[in-house]
């Protein structure tokens, strides 16, 4: 009896392995997205990144910028991107349609990076980009790390919280639905584009601007660098006049351009300069 009882058990897990298999992690990864760089530094194993993005390491947007140094930057030309033959390419929703075509095409995987529009986003897309590249358990440990810093973050006791309004080149302001307006929200302010009616991104011109009258400005642009017309505005005469450097909160882009493990450094530097500028404001300004 005890032959075919142990012969049925072999049978049924030789049944169940194909099932219970786990996919092999994919060893060689290109990322075509500065957001899936900073994953890729923090959860993939250094021999498993075959490429970063092009921008990967400019320090005026990519948050590990100085990690990522030490890692091969991919062109991101489709017909380099076939010659490397990744086992998974990591792409943005917003990646230009017919180079993905052309690596699957040619048989590549293409995982696009899920859209995060808040920090819940982030963490679910931690989880997305840590399952598929085989590190599940340092995608948890990256939230509880995020978790751990936000928790960090002391807001001075005051009263009311100030307004503020996260005003961009070109005149464009971030609205209450986007992931800038929680980080002024967990900064301790109120994002003043939502009472303008604002929910994801729209142009404000400067005189709404200054009749709304927010109590601070977030920059996430250079102060001193004027590059267009677009720039330009950030530097209007009036604008300075009335938004000095005890009414404007200045944020470095790299902590903003992307969700993702920059989201509490964001918080933490905003809360930091929101500080800052109230103590400034409170000892008689500049």
């Amino acid at each position: 009896m005890a032959r075919p009882i142990a012969m049925l058990a072999l049978l049924l897990l030789a049944l169940a392995g194909p099932a219970c298999a786990q996919a092999e992690p994919p060893r060689r990864i290109v990322s075509l997205n500065l957001c899936a760089d900073q994953y890729l530094v923090e959860l993939a194993d250094r021999e498993q990144i075959a490429g970063l993005s092009a921008f990967a390491r400019d320090p005026s947007l990519s948050f590990h910028a100085r990690e990522a140094q030490s890692y091969p930057i991919n062109s991101g030309h489709a017909e380099d991107l076939v010659r490397l033959a990744p086992d998974l390419v990591v792409a943005s929703p917003y990646q230009r349609a017919e180079i993905t075509a052309v690596l699957e095409r040619f048989g590549l995987a293409v995982m696009h990076l899920p859209e995060a529009g808040s920090y819940a986003g982030i963490e679910d897309q931690t989880r997305a980009i840590a399952a598929a590249i085989g590190h599940p358990a340092r995608g948890e440990a990256l939230i509880g790390r995020m978790r751990a810093e936000l928790a960090a973050i002391e807001l001075p006791a005051i009263g009311a919280r100030p307004t503020a309004l996260h005003y961009q080149r070109q005149g464009y302001v971030s609205g209450s639905r986007t992931l800038l307006s929680e980080v002024m929200e967990r900064a301790g302010l109120v994002n003043l584009a939502g009472r303008m009616g604002t929910d994801i991104i729209a142009r404000v011109s400067l005189e709404d601007v200054l009749k709304e009258g927010p109590d601070f400005l977030v920059s996430t642009y250079p102060a001193e660098r004027v590059e267009d017309l677009g720039t330009e505005l950030l530097q209007h005469p009036a604008l300075r006049r009335r938004y000095g450097p005890d009414r404007r909160l200045d944020v470095p882009e790299a902590m903003t351009v992307c969700p993702g493990p920059s989201f509490p450094a964001a918080v933490a530097r905003l809360t930091a300069e929101r500080t800052r500028a109230m103590a400034l404001s409170r000892e008689g300004g500049p």
